[in-house]
């Protein structure tokens, strides 16, 4: 791994020029990059907790933990980061290569950089490379779910909604099943009229609103699903201020069926347990 440059600010170009990419067992491509207080055994677990089915979709993507990863602009206009010109280019954002407060006001949870292929490699065409901030998330749940997100995304821009999910969760908006996986999920699920289906089958159904519910929906379960594989975590951890979380039984139909989409490898378990009352 190549050493950080003194300034403790490198583009991310450069830091995807100078790094040396792994390959998980499961096909994906990632590397981790300056000070990032992640242990490689933790680091490991998590890329391989992605199924193979979905991580074989992901050829043309590499993922970049580092610490933070910098907005285009600082927040303080008085107080300019000392980059070159060139960083200004939001194709390719500044990565802090070690954690300061200062800096960390400046960051953003991940970027999407698209870079240059390598010759002689299977790279020759280019990657999309996804640079996150390990420092800003804070701790190994939030990393992780981090990641997944940014899988599941890419994943369902490529492959698609399989149509048995499509049923399940529309079935559940037009039974008005309490809350949500997501922001997004819940205000598409809201735009698209679908809790007034069931009081009046007459009623227009948002078509716009109704997809973009539908694939925000799948993305959550196959993020929370490959969570689920990787680290033990209370749903209850997933709440947000914004809206109400899914109900439990709605959310362990969603993930079933996406455990039987997409296996897990071999070495990790899927399992749904309820807490006992009492």
């Amino acid at each position: 791994m190549a050493e950080p440059v003194k300034s403790g600010l490198m583009q991310a170009t450069e830091i995807a020029r100078q790094s040396d990419l792994r390959q998980s067992s499961n096909g994906v491509h990632y590397t981790a990059f300056g000070e990032n207080n992640l242990e490689s055994a933790d680091l490991a677990r998590i890329v391989q907790a992605v199924p193979a089915s979905i991580a074989s979709s992901l050829g043309r993507k590499a993922y970049y933990f580092v610490p933070l990863t910098l907005m285009d602009k600082p927040l303080d206009l008085d107080a300019p980061l000392p980059i070159s010109p060139r960083s200004e280019d939001s194709d390719d954002p500044m990565i802090a290569t070690t954690y300061t407060a200062e800096l960390s006001d400046r960051a953003i949870c991940h970027r999407d950089v698209r870079l240059a292929g390598r010759a002689g490699t299977a790279h020759e065409a280019g990657i999309d490379g996804v640079f996150i901030s390990t420092r800003l998330l804070g701790d190994r749940f939030a990393l992780a779910f981090e990641f997944f997100i940014n899988v599941s995304h890419a994943f369902v821009d490529i492959a698609g909604i399989p149509k048995p999910f499509s049923d399940l969760v529309w079935e559940q908006a037009v039974a008005d099943v309490r809350g949500e996986t997501s922001r997004d999920a819940w205000e598409s699920r809201e735009l698209s009229k679908a809790r007034n289906v069931k009081a009046d089958a007459r009623t227009p159904i948002d078509e716009k609103a109704r997809n973009e519910y539908i694939e925000a929906a799948f993305s959550d379960a196959i993020a929370i699903y490959q969570l689920s594989l990787a680290i033990d975590f209370e749903y209850a951890e997933l709440r947000e201020r914004d809206y109400p979380l899914l109900a439990p039984k709605a959310l362990a139909d969603r993930l079933r069926m996406v455990a039987k989409l997409f296996p897990p490898n071999s070495g990790y378990e899927f399992a749904i347990r309820y807490k006992r009352r009492g």
